[in-house]
């Protein structure tokens, strides 16, 4: 009998129910999505896909670490230490020194790091490294060798008179021939220089000791000795004129030298010859206080710095705020002297109160006494002559002055005896 239609509904439902069951069963083998269940029936959560196995259980990579800098051969007791690299972007970066943190500074967006900090204050040998996020790298040259900066200052040096006579019969090194050894070893040597180096210009009138030497001298005073910094504030630095002053700082320039206390005007007079050596910035000034006044320089006038206290004052703090440590020349007293007077201790004061660690003098020809008025400070009133023509047994007798520094000022010092015979400098050795 013909089938009524909702008899033929319904076995059209259970011919068509295996094959939507199958329908279902490949959707959700591929991932294809939730699907709805009838009233009552348990959902059906689709598998999700497997993750990919190199994301599985692994920290994302981190650039390396990586030191740029190479350790310096040695520095100063608190001398500035500067290591750059690459690390990770905008990680912090740490500078450890014997495992001591000194500097920390977050790397840049590209990963470069900069870190500034300073050496240990006692002297050794110390690991250097950087560390960021646990990694620890050492830098390239390490260990660190820390030891005290070595200073070395001699008295009045001339190219003129009896020494000029002696180099031109033998040659420009031989005023140096005992001693040079002694004052290349040093990281700065100092020097006071009495005359002109030139070959131009006219003999100061109505003075009754004129000195100068030609250009060879000084370059030997440099290559060969070593002397890094000439002081010119002196009665002397004038003795042929404005034109042999400025051969002469054109002259020391030329060899490789500095010079200070002297210039084309008064501000170039007072201003500061700066050396760094051992990651300390060591700032030299330079002041005469003895006749003729018309050495004097002033603007637009070349010549020397007066030894003014308040400019002094002035001076000194303007180069403390540029270096480490401030080491003072004076040129100063009475020729022969045994001792120092007030006026020179008036200076003094006033050079160290601004901040000064070392003062030189120089003027009197003989050797006066070294003296630490301070902790970490030391004064030698007057380091004798040193290359000069001595005029009696006395004025033969001069030192060098070796000093000890480090980013606190002085941690040391001693005078090598020194004898001047035939117009050379030599140590007296046991």
């Amino acid at each position: 009998m013909p089938l009524s239609w909702r008899r033929r509904l319904a076995v059209l439902g259970a011919l068509c129910a295996p094959a939507a069951a199958i329908a279902l069963g490949v959707l959700l083998a591929t991932g294809g999505g939730s699907v709805s269940t009838a009233q009552g029936a348990a959902p059906v959560t689709p598998v999700a896909a497997p993750l990919h196995r190199a994301a599985v259980g692994r920290a994302p990579a981190l650039p390396p670490l990586r030191p740029l800098s190479t350790v310096p051969k040695w520095l100063a007791p608190g001398g500035r230490l500067t290591v750059t690299g690459f690390a990770a972007p905008r990680a912090r970066v740490t500078l450890l020194v014997a495992g001591r943190r000194v500097a920390a500074a977050a790397a840049g967006p590209r990963g470069r790091f900069v870190l500034a900090g300073r050496a240990p204050l006692q002297a050794g040998r110390f690991s250097v490294a950087v560390a960021q996020l646990g990694r620890h790298v050492t830098v390239h040259g390490a260990p660190l060798v820390v030891r005290p900066l070595s200073l070395v200052a001699v008295g009045d040096v001339t190219f003129g008179d009896g020494v000029g006579w002696r180099i031109a019969h033998t040659s420009v090194r031989y005023p140096w021939l005992d001693v040079a050894p002694t004052l290349r070893a040093a990281d700065i040597t100092t020097a006071n220089l009495e005359g002109a180096v030139t070959d131009r210009g006219a003999a100061e009138p109505e003075k009754l000791f004129t000195f100068r030497g030609p250009a060879a001298s000084a370059r030997a005073a440099v290559r060969f000795a070593g002397i890094d910094l000439f002081t010119l504030a002196n009665n002397h630095s004038r003795d042929y004129g404005a034109q042999g002053l400025l051969d002469t700082i054109s002259a020391v320039h030329a060899a490789g030298g500095r010079t200070i206390g002297a210039g084309r005007d008064l501000d170039a007079a007072r201003s500061p010859a700066i050396i760094e050596r051992g990651g300390l910035r060591i700032a030299f000034l330079a002041y005469n206080d003895v006749p003729p006044w018309n050495f004097t320089a002033q603007a637009g006038y070349p010549g020397t710095a007066p030894a003014v206290p308040a400019d002094i004052d002035r001076d000194v703090r303007a180069a403390r705020r540029r270096a480490d440590l401030v080491v003072v020349w004076f040129h100063w007293g009475y020729e022969l002297q045994l001792e120092q007077n007030g006026r020179q201790e008036e200076l003094a004061r006033a050079a160290f109160a601004a901040g000064a660690k070392l003062v030189l003098g120089a003027h009197a020809h003989v050797l006066l006494p070294v003296e630490e008025p301070a902790p970490r400070s030391l004064i030698a009133w007057s380091l004798g002559n040193f290359v000069f023509v001595p005029r009696s047994a006395e004025t033969s007798r001069t030192g060098i002055l070796r000093v000890a520094l480090d980013a606190r000022g002085v941690s040391g010092h001693r005078l090598l005896p020194v004898r001047i015979t035939a117009e050379q400098p030599r140590l007296e050795r046991p």
